[in-house]
């Protein structure tokens, strides 16, 4: 397991990057490196909520679930973020499934150890207090993609956004699982996605997803995409000198970790 006390690995989470050297060195203390594997539920609605997670590859997704069971996404978190800011706001529970959208890894830490360090570091509430902000825009946002755009342009949207958290042009994901986090019925991607795959944009086959032509998609998303982009890539850093915080359209760097073991990660 690579050693989550390496100030190199600490940085892949983008909020922690941007933190003062002497902040990631506090907060490095109580973090502990976790494998994501796809499907994990990490919070149930209602449930107490006890650990926050800094992803630094995957994709986390916000669900927030209906009377009849069924859930909608409400936002998707990778490593620009991290989750679940009902912490950050002094909550001890949230309304929102967390389920992993893509396998990745993440740092975790209790979230008594968290508010504590918030309580210590005005800095680290100043950064995560202009992330949440932009997360809460990223939803404003999403919301009315959803309302009033087609489903080929919410499925080209919702693509770039994962595309622009992951290693690799490549990822797993089925119909059935994307018509759920979008609240669309499956035939509907299906019919949505094959203009796409017809036109050498993307490629898709036995759950994964391939981006073959990223302009070719962007050009097929509506301007949501791009808004949300741009805003992440303006938001500033917490300190002099410290450049942007997010960037979602500025791909991380791949490395080769092990994934440690598999856990129980609720």
């Amino acid at each position: 397991m690579v050693d989550v006390r390496t100030p190199a690995e600490i940085r892949r989470n983008r909020i922690l990057r941007v933190l003062p050297r002497a902040v990631q060195d506090s907060l490095r203390e109580g973090l502990r490196r976790v494998p994501l594997p796809m499907g994990t539920v990490l919070h149930r609605p209602g449930e107490p909520l006890t650990h926050v997670y800094f992803p630094i590859s995957g994709v986390i997704s916000m669900l927030t679930v209906l009377g009849d069971g069924s859930a909608v996404e409400i936002a998707t978190v990778g490593n620009e973020g991290m989750v679940d800011l009902a912490v950050f706001l002094g909550l001890g529970n949230s309304e929102s499934r967390l389920l992993v959208q893509v396998p990745g890894e993440a740092f975790r830490m209790p979230i008594e150890d968290f508010q504590l360090k918030l309580a210590e570091s005005p800095i680290l509430r100043t950064v995560l207090g202009t992330y949440i902000f932009e997360l809460f825009t990223l939803v404003a946002q999403s919301s009315a993609c959803n309302r009033k755009h087609s489903i080929a342009q919410q499925c080209a949207r919702w693509i770039l956004m994962t595309h622009d958290r992951v290693d690799s042009d490549e990822f797993p994901i089925t119909h059935e699982f994307l018509a759920e986090i979008l609240g669309a019925m499956r035939p509907s991607v299906t019919h949505a996605l094959r203009p796409l795959k017809l036109a050498g944009v993307l490629d898709y086959r036995r759950g994964r997803m391939k981006v073959l032509d990223r302009h070719g998609l962007e050009a097929r998303s509506c301007e949501c995409y791009g808004l949300i982009r741009d805003r992440f890539d303006r938001m500033p850093g917490a300190t002099a000198g410290a450049g942007r915080l997010l960037s979602s359209g500025l791909r991380a760097t791949k490395k080769d970790t092990a994934a440690g073991g598999s856990e129980d990660h609720r």
